[in-house]
């Protein structure tokens, strides 16, 4: 390992140490560290895909507020961009997401992809 990559890893398990979870041990840390880029990765991925679906027929906004809900986790901004695509979502006397949207979304989703194959490969 080069120098620099050795004052990473120490920046960010010192980070990880200061994060309140009271890692006991220097390996514990480190697999902090590995867990938050991978939530942080996948968080980005999955809002990055929803927003790719915003102007097809399914579950865009939906898919941005599940990876915004896995970034909210280790990133501030995202949970208040989080709330606002809440807002928007359409929900009951719960605040939760009917099931009759969720199915409405799938549908849509699973129709579009359908005539997608039936038009590049059919068509």
């Amino acid at each position: 390992m080069s120098e620099e990559e050795n004052r990473f890893e120490e920046a960010a398990i010192e980070a990880e140490f200061e994060t309140g979870y009271r890692e006991e041990t220097r390996e514990e840390a480190r697999r902090g560290v590995i867990t938050r880029l991978f939530r942080i990765a996948s968080g980005s991925l999955i809002t990055v895909l929803g927003v790719i679906l915003m102007p097809l027929p399914g579950p865009g906004l939906l898919v941005v507020a599940i990876g915004l809900g896995v970034l909210s986790r280790d990133v501030a901004w995202a949970d208040r961009l989080l709330q606002i695509v809440r807002r928007r979502l359409p929900s009951d006397s719960d605040g939760r997401l009917p099931r009759s949207s969720i199915a409405t979304m799938v549908v849509l989703a699973l129709a579009g992809i359908a005539f997608s194959v039936w038009v590049v490969f059919l068509g």
